[in-house]
């Protein structure tokens, strides 16, 4: 596999990491009644787009076609998912659950993807350990909404 392979197989893993999130947020934010829960996921919202951006920008640097976003079967699952574990159980604490499962996917596939692209991209390699600290700080602000 040459560079060029290498660095797309490697900005494809961490955008759809980041896309992941995002559409998690938006498929459960309608679901959310908690204005704290409403304005944390918000906020998380926004720091995974501009972390998409980043990753956007950064592809476009490197003539990169068309980065991928998850499949449609991907995002089919992950819809399904939410909307089937919030149609009997839209609690705060159920819904803060489930971000925290997904969050914490996310952060293991952060680690998995920064040993399996070693030395592929130090600008990659930023923009994964800035989602890596955002996936941590979103796990410490969502477990106060278990209690």
């Amino acid at each position: 596999m040459d560079d060029k392979e290498k660095m797309t197989k490697y900005i494809n893993a961490v955008y759809q990491n980041i896309r992941t999130a995002v559409q998690s947020i938006e498929d459960i934010l309608p679901k959310v009644k908690d204005t704290n829960l409403q304005k944390e996921l918000a906020n998380e919202e926004d720091k995974y787009l501009a972390l998409e951006k980043e990753c956007e920008l950064l592809a476009k640097a490197e003539k990169i076609e068309g980065i991928k976003d998850n499949n449609w079967f991907e995002k089919a699952r992950l819809w399904g998912s939410i909307n089937m574990s919030t149609m009997t159980d839209k609690t705060t604490r159920h819904i803060a659950e489930l971000m925290l499962l997904g969050t914490f996917m996310g952060f293991l596939t952060c680690i998995k993807d920064q040993a399996d692209h070693q030395g592929v991209s130090s600008e990659l390699d930023e923009i994964l350990t800035n989602l890596k600290e955002l996936e941590r700080k979103n796990i410490d602000a969502l477990i106060p909404f278990l209690v």
